[in-house]
């Protein structure tokens, strides 16, 4: 998408591009594809790339699970399971000598394959008891243990100069590469374990008091010895009050309500192996001594900066909902408020890069997350046809309380020429987008000349007609990294779906909407350090004279203004909504299919991504982004649109 479409796909002086690139990717033709020129560094010809042979991947998965339970006296029981998880996968790919550019060619063929093998297994104990007092109070008491175990490795190898270009041929001993630039390598993996103690008990009374409380000790190879393990509690109740006695004489509509309220914390180790100590990387090697002395020795250095001090980061919830039924069950509604609050959130911290190694990882953020929860559903009947029709919406505030460094705020992504276009702050949603604020485009060179600060001076001294209007944010009479401020942010306010859900006579028939608001979309797809590559539509609109455009400046290889650099510019309404899943389909009678000896035969058209709602001007307003890259649209390739014909055959 990137590629000027002014370059044709074929070279139109085929000889020419052949005595300059004699490996030049050409069709089964014979016909030699056009080259980019350095204009476009490593943008290539797509058709020409897609002509070189693809990497192949594979994969395959044993999974499996045992379990037995024996009842040692009475409602005493006793559980044990282990499973186990092993997956194989890999990669092969080979490449003959080729040019597609300046930074995209190989002089010489080559083989490459690399194979992976991952091995979990878990196990899980747990001793149960349930007894009941007066046949009201009921009890359920549980102790348990569980333990884990992630083991790794794999193996990788090139060679060079193969032998045949047949693809039933090439394999690495089919190459003649000299022993010296053969490469191989390989690791072992032994690191990620985990340990865990549980105990639970229930009370219920009568299905009218409900009752429960949790306690669990984890422990993670992930922290040092000091902060191995972690202390996680929950509790939580439940109120049925259709169930209390004043509730009796109300309206028979109303069929149930229940309150509940719950608490709990739960511990997060989702980092990298050993990062409370240090380990030894080899392969920095170094070349030593002069000229025809020189020797390259073997090197190693450890592999980052430790702390022994991160240790398990906490979550502690709160949640009140409440559940109600109307009209027989027809009609439900369900509603939540919770808030979530992360403590010693485990990131990298911030410290300068001129340290040279990998960034340490510490407990250095608080989080607080809160919300509502809504689900609504309804159930009827027209006649033969039964109709569900259920919704759903979720409503997120999100704030960043500490970052855990001495400013309260640390910038995240950045892009060439453009600059950093994300930041944590204290106080604000996490991540938010960061840049300057714009108002307008200079239409004449007199509105250029009267925005001047206080002393009279230009404010924006590089701009003329058709450039960006920076806001001067901090009043200081100039446009600098000050002015730098939150321009939107990724994350979505409201989260909602709804589903149709329909039966009549062997037909049925589902629609699935999704869709999101309250949210932005950082537009970054365009590459501002090419100015040859192919622009955006909505360029179309860019200023070209007084009047014709206030939202997207003219275009101007030399940029004095740098009216790309972050803003508002880039920002969009990130809201949508899709029609995700749209089916119908039809059950052939049992009296038909039973002579086929087929007990259920149901045949369906469907499609996927049929239709979306949208103002976002890219590819695809949903895409899926965390971290800190929530809402940056880089070019995520879209979600397909998919049509399918099929049927479901039970014998």
């Amino acid at each position: 998408m990137m590629i000027s479409p002014l370059i044709p796909v074929y070279a139109e002086n085929p000889d020419a591009v052949l005595a300059d690139h004699p490996t030049a990717v050409a069709d089964e033709n014979g016909r030699v594809f056009s080259i980019p020129g350095k204009d476009y560094n490593e943008i290539t010809n797509p058709i020409a790339a897609m002509y070189l042979p693809p990497s192949k991947g594979n994969s395959d998965k044993f999974v499996s699970t045992f379990w037995g339970e024996l009842t040692l006296y009475k409602n005493l029981k006793f559980k044990s399971s282990f499973g186990t998880d092993l997956a194989f996968w890999g990669n092969d790919s080979w490449a003959p000598e080729f040019y597609l550019g300046p930074t995209n060619y190989k002089d010489v063929s080559e083989v490459y394959s690399e194979m992976h093998r991952g091995y979990t297994w878990q196990v899980e104990n747990t001793l149960s008891y349930d007894f009941k007092i007066n046949d009201k109070h009921n009890f359920t008491v549980l102790l348990g243990q569980s333990a884990n175990r992630y083991q790794a490795r794999y193996v990788k190898g090139k060679n060079y100069d193969l032998n045949s270009y047949d693809p039933i041929k090439v394999n690495i001993d089919f190459a003649k590469g000299e022993k010296a630039v053969q490469e191989a390598g390989g690791t072992y993996t032994d690191g990620q374990r985990l340990i865990s103690y549980f105990g639970r008990i229930n009370y219920n009374y009568n299905e009218k008091y409900m009752l429960e409380a949790t306690v669990r000790r984890d422990g993670s190879s992930k922290f040092g010895p000091d902060n191995r393990f972690g202390n996680f509690y929950a509790f939580s109740g439940g109120w049925t009050i259709t169930q209390e006695e004043f509730m009796a004489g109300r309206p028979e509509w109303f069929d149930f309500m229940k309150l509940r309220v719950s608490w709990g914390t739960n511990g997060n180790d989702r980092i990298g192996d050993f990062r409370y100590t240090t380990i030894i990387n080899g392969g920095n090697n170094y070349p030593l001594g002069v000229g025809d002395l020189s020797t390259i020795e073997y090197g190693a250095k450890p592999n980052g900066i430790p702390n022994p001090n991160i240790k398990w980061e906490e979550s502690e919830q709160t949640d009140i909902g409440l559940d109600t039924r109307f009209w027989g069950g027809a009609v439900s509604l369900t509603l939540d408020y919770w808030v979530k609050k992360t403590n010693g959130m485990l990131m990298e911290m911030q410290i300068p890069s001129y340290n040279g190694d990998s960034k340490p990882v510490a407990n250095v953020g608080d989080m607080k997350n809160s919300g509502v929860d809504i689900d609504l559903s309804y159930r009827f009947r027209v006649s033969d046809a039964t109709i569900n029709l259920s919704a759903n919406a979720s409503y997120l505030k999100n704030e960043l309380i500490y970052l855990g460094n001495e400013t309260g705020w640390a910038n995240y992504d950045n892009i060439q020429n453009v600059g950093t276009i994300s930041r944590g702050e204290n106080g604000y949603p996490f991540p938010y987008f960061y840049g300057k604020k714009t108002a307008g485009i200079f239409q004449t060179q007199d509105q250029v000349d009267a925005y001047v600060n206080a002393d009279g001076g230009k404010i924006q001294p590089n701009a003329t007609p058709g450039d960006v209007i920076f806001v001067d944010l901090d009043g200081d009479g100039q446009i600098t990294d000050d002015d730098r401020t939150m321009i939107g942010k990724g994350m979505p306010d409201w989260t909602f779906s709804f589903i149709v859900d329909a039966n009549w006579k062997g037909f049925d028939f589902n629609a699935f909407f999704q869709g999101v608001t309250g949210n932005d979309i950082f537009d970054a797809t365009r590459r501002i350090d090419l100015p040859y590559t192919n622009m955006p539509a909505y360029y179309l609109d860019r200023w070209t004279g007084p009047g014709t455009s206030n939202s997207f400046p003219k275009v101007d290889i030399n940029n004095p203004n740098k009216n790309w650099e972050s803003s508002d510019l880039y920002i969009q309404n990130g809201q949508y909504l899709r029609l995700k899943k749209l089916e119908l389909g039809y059950t052939l009678p049992r009296r038909l299919t039973a002579k086929a000896l087929v007990q259920k035969l149901r045949v369906y058209v469907a499609a996927e991504n049929l239709w979306t709602l949208t103002g976002y001007r890219g590819y695809d307003p949903e895409m899926s982004a965390d971290g800190t890259s929530i809402g940056i649209d880089k070019g995520v390739y879209p979600q397909a649109r998919t049509l399918m014909v099929g049927a479901n055959i039970s014998f």
